[in-house]
C-alpha cells in the first residue's frame, strides 16, 4: 500500500528547504570579504619593549593589536582584521581600497604619549592621568576647535596648575609640542583646554587619539602588501565559476549513478551550501580565498558521505535484502566510518587552527564549520528524507537504487 502521508512530509520538507535557499543571495552578499577577494592593504609590525626591562609576552601582544584595532577604527575603517602571530608580531588587514593607507600607517604606529611639561620641562602630568573617555572636541569664542580634556584627580590639575601659576606649561603628544598656554588661574574642576590651530577633524582626531591611550609597545613596520580589488574581484570570480562547474560536476554524477538516493544527495548538498553561508553570516566571518577552498573541500566530505551510505545500501540490495532492510542495513554499518572520518577531518581542523597562521586558521575554521553542518545535512538528513521515500512504497525497484536486476545474487 501506497502511503501518500510519507511523499506529503517529503515534498513539505523540500518545499521549505527550497523557500530558504531563495535567500541565498541575500545571505551571501551579508558575508564579509576579505583582503584577498575584496582589496586593501596588509601591515606587518615587529613588536618591541617600549622601557627597558619590559617583555614581549602575549599579554603585550594582546594589549598592543588591541590599540592597534582601536586605531585603525578612529581613522574610519570597520571591521579590521588584527592578528597576533607569535612570538612578538601583528599583522594588520585592511579590507578596503578607499582607506588612506599612509594616514593610518600614520596613526597606528604612533606611540602618542601625552605629558604636560613645566617650563624646565620636567613631566608634570600625563595621559594616564585622563580620565576615561576625558578628551573631546569643544569650542573657543570665536568658535574654533579645540579639544577639551579631563583628569582623574581634580586635586592634581589643582596644585600643578597653583605650583605654576602665570608660567606657561608645555603640551606634548610624545616629542612634540602641541601647545604651551599659561596658567592663569588655579584650575580646580579637573578640567582644561588643549588649544591651537585645529580643525574639526584634526581635533577629533586628536580627542580619539587620547581616549585609545598610549601604544603599549614599539610598533617596528616590516612589511605593508597592497592588494588591489581587481585581483580580488578576479580571484573571486574564476574561484565562483569552478565552484559552479564542480558543483554541477557533481550533482550530476549523484543523479546518475545514485538515482533516487542521489536526488536525496542534491537536496542536503543544496541545504548543507545554505546553511554554511547561513551560519557564516551569524559568525560575523570574513571569507578568504583559504576559506572558500574549506568551504569547497566540506562540500566533497558532505557528497563523500552520501557516497559512503548509498554504495553500502547497493551492496545490501545485490545480496538479495528488500529495498527497505537494504536502506536499515546499509545506514547502519555506514555511520561508523562516515563519523570517524568527519571526527578524523575535525582534529586536523583544530590543530591547524592552534597551530597555524591567519590565513590557515580561516581555512579551519571554515572546515570545522562545514563539518558540522554535514553531519546534521547530508548524514542524517539525507537518511531522514531518503526513509520518507522509501516508507512511501513508490520506489521498490532496484533500478531506483542505480542496481541492476542482473546484479542482484551475484555477491
Amino acid at each position: 500500500m501506497i502511503k501518500w502521508s510519507r511523499l506529503v512530509l517529503f515534498l513539505v520538507v523540500v518545499g521549505l528547504l527550497g523557500g530558504l535557499f531563495t535567500t541565498t543571495g541575500q545571505v551571501a552578499s551579508n558575508i564579509t570579504l576579505g583582503l584577498d577577494l575584496k582589496g586593501g592593504f596588509e601591515i606587518l609590525y615587529q613588536v618591541e619593549p617600549l622601557n627597558e626591562g619590559q617583555k614581549v609576552d602575549t599579554t603585550l601582544l594582546a594589549a598592543t593589536a588591541q590599540m592597534v584595532e582601536k586605531r585603525v577604527n578612529i581613522g574610519g575603517v570597520t571591521e579590521p582584521e588584527v592578528n597576533v602571530e607569535l612570538p612578538d608580531r601583528i599583522r594588520v588587514r585592511i579590507a578596503s581600497h578607499d582607506a588612506d593607507q599612509e594616514k593610518l600607517r600614520e596613526l597606528i604606529g604612533k606611540p602618542a604619549v601625552l605629558t604636560f611639561r613645566d617650563v624646565e620641562g620636567k613631566v608634570m602630568m600625563k595621559g594616564s592621568d585622563l580620565a576615561p573617555g576625558g578628551a573631546a572636541v569643544g569650542y573657543d569664542e570665536l568658535k574654533r576647535p579645540l579639544v577639551t580634556v579631563k583628569f582623574k584627580e581634580p586635586k592634581l590639575l589643582e596644585d600643578v596648575t597653583r605650583a605654576n601659576l602665570g608660567k606657561p606649561m608645555g603640551i606634548f603628544l610624545d616629542e612634540t609640542m602641541q601647545t604651551s598656554p599659561t596658567i592663569q588661574s588655579v584650575i580646580s574642576g579637573g578640567s582644561a583646554q588643549i588649544t591651537g590651530d585645529y580643525t574639526q577633524e584634526s581635533a577629533q582626531e586628536l580627542a580619539d587619539l587620547l581616549n585609545s591611550g598610549a601604544m603599549p609597545a614599539k610598533l617596528i613596520e616590516k612589511q605593508v602588501t597592497s592588494v588591489g580589488a581587481t585581483l580580488g574581484a578576479m580571484s573571486l570570480e574564476k574561484t565562483l565559476y569552478a565552484g559552479y562547474i564542480g558543483g554541477a560536476f557533481i550533482l550530476i554524477f549523484m543523479l546518475v549513478v545514485y538515482r533516487l538516493p542521489g536526488l536525496v544527495a542534491n537536496i542536503t548538498l543544496v541545504a548543507f551550501i545554505y546553511l554554511s553561508l547561513l551560519f557564516l553570516d551569524w559568525m560575523d566571518a570574513t571569507l578568504t580565498l583559504p576559506g572558500i577552498a574549506g568551504f569547497i573541500l566540506g562540500i566533497g566530505m558532505a557528497v563523500d558521505a552520501n557516497i559512503i551510505t548509498y554504495e553500502r545500501i547497493q551492496e545490501e540490495i545485490r545480496s538479495g535484502k528488500t529495498i527497505l532492510s537494504a536502506f536499515r542495513a546499509g545506514e547502519r554499518r555506514s555511520l561508523v566510518t562516515i563519523l570517524d572520518a568527519q571526527v578524523t577531518a575535525m582534529i586536523a581542523a583544530v590543530v591547524l587552527y592552534f597551530f597555524g597562521t591567519s590565513s590557515i586558521q580561516g581555512f579551519a575554521i571554515i572546515s570545522m564549520l562545514t563539518t558540522i553542518v554535514s553531519i546534521f545535512t547530508n548524514v542524517f538528513a539525507s537518511r531522514f528524507l531518503l526513509g520518507l521515500l522509501i516508507r512511501t512504497n513508490l520506489f521498490k525497484k532496484p533500478s531506483w537504487f542505480g542496481v541492476k536486476e542482473s546484479e542482484i545474487g551475484e555477491l
